[in-house]
């Protein structure tokens, strides 16, 4: 998705070329297909090649599976979710001012 969100649109091949460790050309282009059915990517055709293109933006996705990421191990609690980000060994104090920040700010 990374590389079709990247270029607007890509092909199999330039998926695979951009694949670092690509698995063999047909797994690319049967996950693509897997996207597509799943509703991530859409495919035109252009000659004898599907050109793949995404059906949501890399923003809009990500809000999506956060959505499904807070229910599936959050209980659809945002608090929950913040108490296991901000573990002191990950979080430096910079990343705790920048948070405090955005919250400061989703309050106004």
């Amino acid at each position: 998705m990374d590389i079709v969100w990247r270029q607007a649109h890509a092909t199999a091949g330039e998926v695979h070329k951009q694949l670092p460790d690509a698995p063999s050309y047909s797994a690319v282009r049967a996950l693509l297909a897997v996207l597509v059915n799943k509703g991530h990517l859409r495919h035109e055709r252009d000659g004898k090649r599907y050109v793949y293109l995404p059906t949501a933006t890399a923003q809009k996705a990500g809000k999506s599976a956060l959505r499904r990421l807070l229910a599936t191990f959050f209980n659809n609690r945002p608090s929950e979710l913040l108490a296991t980000l901000l573990d002191p060994k990950d979080v430096d104090d910079a990343e705790l001012a920048r948070i405090k920040v955005l919250l400061d700010g989703r309050k106004k």
